[in-house]
């Protein structure tokens, strides 16, 4: 077998080349990671699938000393685990709380309030305006800080500390460690604040603290990891989304008129735009426990497999013309959220989260574009997720 480096493509307006060619002729293919280690990279659906629900396949055990990875830990290794880490300590209901919609009965009013703000401000300041900065990141960031229970103003110092937890190295490099003990040196201040915080999860949090069943088994430094933890993959994952389907709207105009016309369609509109989206930058990765076969390939234990979800959501044995975005798609079982246990747990958040930003931006700037040819849009090198800088857009 050829064994190609992985990561693909950073851009995120081009399905890698290689998606589709593996899929078909190797969708079990031998890579190599940035950091040298050998890995098993699966693109199609079915096979994706398979590995994401087979616990024999651990996303913990990926932080493992001595284990093949995709780059260097740039957070703690009890952060990977993030998870389980809510699951044995009895955090998982609080958390879980937080991730509902449904537990916020004025959610879906202040998220629609916080982005006609931010649009009344890129209106104010005037055509051309970076999408990402003006919209895309303090949408995201603030829904964030009001599921944490944090000042929404303080969003931008969470984000920047993102910019470095996420980067890729195929080296540990020396701002990593204390980025992630500075924003958790943050977190940890607010949850044992005097007054205790009373809103979002470190409300909940701190009633947790108080209570005997559960402050002997639980300190601060988990309490405060879970919550930054969750900020983190949280925060970026929905803005970076966000800004992906932003991209496929402003190229394909006639998809957001069909919005303008149809806002019914908004919620199967945003699946559809979750599965050909592009900003999962690197694959999901799993440790095998065992030896199991994978297609025609034996992975054996202790091997690293990473599952190429751009690959599976692409497959055309399970979505006819993939390619094409097509918001009549009746069956849409994208692996955008993953599957299995690690399943994400914010998905229905993340849905409410990109249909009301995206029935305000068609609704609001009918005339959106992109300011500048999108082979000039500059991605992100080495991030976890494919993320351009700047979104420069017209309206």
């Amino acid at each position: 077998m050829t064994e190609l480096t992985f990561p693909l493509s950073r851009r995120g307006d081009v399905l890698p080349e290689e998606a589709n060619r593996l899929r078909a002729e190797q969708p079990v293919a031998r890579v190599r990671t940035m950091t040298g280690d050998p890995a098993w990279l699966v693109s199609s659906y079915a096979l994706a699938k398979q590995v994401l629900e087979d616990e024999r396949f651990s996303l913990k055990d990926t932080a493992n000393p001595g284990v093949p990875r995709q780059y260097a830990l740039t957070i703690p290794p009890e952060v990977v685990n993030n998870m389980g880490n809510i699951n044995s300590a009895g955090l998982r209901n609080a958390v879980m709380k937080t991730l509902s919609p449904r537990a916020d009965k004025e959610l879906d009013g202040w998220l629609q309030a916080e982005a006609h703000r931010l649009i009344d401000a890129l209106v104010g300041q005037g055509a051309p305006a970076d999408l990402r900065d003006g919209f895309a990141e303090p949408y995201s960031a603030a829904l964030h800080c009001r599921l944490l229970g944090l000042p929404v103003d303080d969003w931008r110092r969470l984000m920047a500390g993102i910019d470095v937890a996420f980067v890729t190295s195929p080296v540990p490099f020396e701002g990593a460690a204390p980025n992630w003990y500075k924003d958790l040196g943050y977190l940890r201040e607010r949850l044992v604040a005097d007054p205790a915080p009373t809103e979002g999860l470190l409300g909940r949090f701190a009633e947790l603290r108080r209570s005997p069943d559960v402050s002997d088994r639980v300190d601060d430094e988990l309490l405060a990891t879970v919550a930054l933890s969750l900020f983190g993959a949280g925060a970026v994952s929905t803005s970076s989304f966000l800004l992906h389907a932003v991209l496929h709207l402003v190229r394909q105009p006639e998809l957001a008129e069909r919005l303008r016309e149809e806002p019914a369609l908004t919620a199967r509109a945003v699946d559809e735009l979750l599965r050909v989206n592009l900003s999962i930058g690197d694959a999901l990765p799993r440790i095998a426990l065992a030896d199991v076969r994978v297609g025609e390939v034996l992975v054996k234990a202790g091997e690293l497999v990473l599952v190429l979800v751009e690959g599976a959501n692409h497959d055309p044995a399970v979505f006819p013309e993939p390619e094409r975005i097509d918001f009549d798609r009746a069956d849409n079982p994208h692996l955008a959220f993953g599957a299995g246990r690690h399943f994400c747990p914010a998905s229905a958040l993340g849905r409410t989260h990109a249909e009301i930003a995206i029935t305000a931006l068609v609704e609001r700037l009918p005339g959106l574009r992109l300011a500048l040819p999108v082979e000039q849009l500059a991605w992100r090198p080495g991030f976890i997720k494919r993320l351009p800088e700047r979104l420069p857009v017209l309206w």
